[in-house]
């Protein structure tokens, strides 16, 4: 449970989750920029098609420790994870632009992805807990904050590299820096969760969370892989920089339209049918995608957004109800380690692309995705409440 020092914020716990979902938008906003100004990096360092899924699974690569962060985050407490991993995220992906050898923008992007590593499952663990009252719309607004941020990101860092170049792109820090000291002072403190308390049960939760890993990894890589073909292609084909990111825009901003309703079904429909549904529409999604170009890239970019962020509240509430003696841990493997994952079959996907077509790419994430609707019938979907 959370234990509030901060006596204000514990009598209001919007005021949590409003600074929580404004320190999420930030974080994700500049850790998550690569995707809108990828095209330029590729070209100015000559980097072929078939490897410019290293970058983007540099970026994700970090994230597969979220677990253990999560674990920490339970048994250590406080609050130093969150503002120190939003602090971590910041500055890696601020020194981007004067990341001139490839070794080094690859160490840059793999630490803003520690830096998410560190943020989200305590994060996550303090929404759930602060706010008890319909935890599917609660989550959903905490990952709204995320998602904005992500929408934004590769727009404003697309505008930031075609009007001024790489080396301003640490104007997209400027938002923490101005706001970090509110943001220390109304993030809330988390109590350890003591040493003889209830210890994981790793053998009964094995099947679930084998079943939710392997769906949440899924969309995870749709996700990666979306976003790093989308703009790449359109500047193949002579679009602007500016336009190719605005498609990450309105891939992932429309998404969050997506997770509210995702939030919301789960209260009211239940777990499977959020799951099942969104998995049939981003198959749909993926093979319109294939077929249609142009200005049909956006709506069907739109479509595919909110069906593969719709499962987003979803897959993070089952987490923590498997891991219910530790949420943290459950919050970082339907994140964190699916996200870490997802980034690493990004390379091999994005190496199909170049070789054999993106076409090729999509019809292995339709089928991938058709493949795990099985798993959501080795969930808990009952939610069980703390």
């Amino acid at each position: 449970m959370v234990d509030y020092t901060n006596t204000r914020a514990a009598q209001r716990p919007a005021h949590v989750l409003s600074w929580l979902s404004w320190t999420h938008f930030l974080n994700d906003g500049i850790a998550n920029y690569l995707p809108g100004v990828l095209p330029f990096i590729v070209t100015s360092a000559h980097i072929p098609l078939t490897f410019a899924g290293t970058l983007m699974t540099a970026l994700g690569l970090g994230q597969g420790l979220q677990p253990l962060s999560g674990w920490i985050a339970d048994r250590i407490g406080g609050r130093m994870l969150v503002l120190g991993g939003v602090a971590l995220s910041t500055t890696s992906a601020a020194l981007i632009g004067w990341a001139h050898p490839l070794w080094l923008l690859l160490c840059l992007l793999f630490f803003t992805g520690i830096g998410n590593t560190a943020f989200h499952p305590q994060a996550l663990s303090m929404t759930r807990s602060a706010l008890t009252k319909r935890p599917g719309v609660s989550m959903s607004l905490f990952l709204i904050g995320g998602e904005v941020g992500r929408s934004l990101g590769p727009l404003g860092a697309g505008f930031v590299v075609h009007r001024w170049g790489l080396p301003w792109i640490w104007l997209l820090a400027v938002p923490l820096i101005l706001t970090y000291p509110w943001i220390v002072r109304a993030v809330p403190a988390q109590s350890p969760r003591p040493p003889a308390g209830t210890r994981i049960r790793f053998t009964s939760h094995g099947k679930p969370a084998i079943a939710l890993l392997l769906y949440a990894l899924v969309r995870s890589a749709t996700v990666y892989e979306i976003t790093t073909l989308a703009p790449i292609v359109w500047n193949q084909r002579g679009g602007s920089l500016v336009a190719g990111a605005s498609l990450i825009t309105v891939f992932i901003g429309i998404g969050i339209a997506g997770n509210l309703l995702g939030g919301t079904l789960d209260d009211r429909v239940g777990k499977r049918i959020v799951l099942i549904g969104t998995s049939a529409l981003a198959v749909v999604t993926l093979m319109a995608f294939m077929s249609l170009s142009g200005l049909w890239e956006w709506p069907i970019l739109a479509l595919m957004g909110v069906a593969l962020f719709g499962s987003s509240p979803t897959t993070m509430l089952i987490g923590q109800d498997i891991f219910l003696e530790n949420p943290a841990l459950g919050s970082g493997i339907a994140l964190g380690l699916a996200n870490a994952l997802g980034a690493i079959m990004a390379f091999p996907l994005t190496y199909i692309a170049g070789i054999q077509g993106d076409a090729t790419t999509l019809w292995i994430l339709a089928i991938l995705t058709i493949l795990t609707i099985p798993t959501t019938f080795w969930m808990p979907l009952r939610g069980r409440r703390r």
